[in-house]
């Protein structure tokens, strides 16, 4: 899959956890099945943009919000490969 799947999965999992919620209560807040939260959070499926607003309404934040944490940790991870890349010179 791509960064972005990859990124709104990993996004997804922290917004519920510092929520404190299961994915069965994230998956009910927002009409899934718990099993579908489970392979979007492990970047197995792609979410539609309908899914993706599902989600942020759930979580009780802006959809542009939830997209642009996934962009933070976009921007997170390249730094973190370039300080690794010039760890290994």
């Amino acid at each position: 899959m791509s960064g972005l799947v990859e990124r709104f999965g990993v996004t997804l999992r922290q917004l519920r956890v510092q929520q404190g919620w299961s994915q069965s209560r994230l998956a009910e807040r927002a009409g899934l099945d718990r099993s579908y939260v489970g392979e979007i959070e492990r970047g197995r499926v792609i979410a539609s943009i309908v899914t993706a607003e599902k989600l942020a309404v759930a979580l009780d934040i802006e959809l542009v919000s939830l997209l642009a944490h996934c962009q933070e940790i976009g921007a997170q991870r390249a730094v973190q490969l370039v300080s690794l890349s010039s760890i290994a010179l």
